[in-house]
């Protein structure tokens, strides 16, 4: 993938894993610093998960299904591999 505006590009698996953290969140009624907070990242991190532009660890994406009381495949199944 390219690069817009100077800024790297996403890796696609977190593009699409920090997407589908978005819709659960709003489906779940919670804002980005309440997760955030769960995840012990900071508001500024939690932005840039959802945008792709950070990766979460295994224990991350584990803390992110517990929060959003789903399971571990509902954000990781046709995730594009590395």
């Amino acid at each position: 993938m390219g690069s817009v505006h100077g800024f790297p590009a996403g890796d696609p698996a977190d593009i699409t894993i920090g997407a589908r953290i978005k819709r659960w969140r709003d489906k779940r009624g919670m804002d980005q610093d309440q997760l955030a907070a769960l995840l012990h990242l900071t508001g500024p991190e939690m932005r840039l998960v959802e945008a792709g532009r950070r990766h979460l660890n295994l224990a991350e994406v584990d803390a992110a299904t517990r929060a959003l009381h789903l399971p571990i495949w509902a954000l990781t199944t046709g995730t594009p591999s590395c």
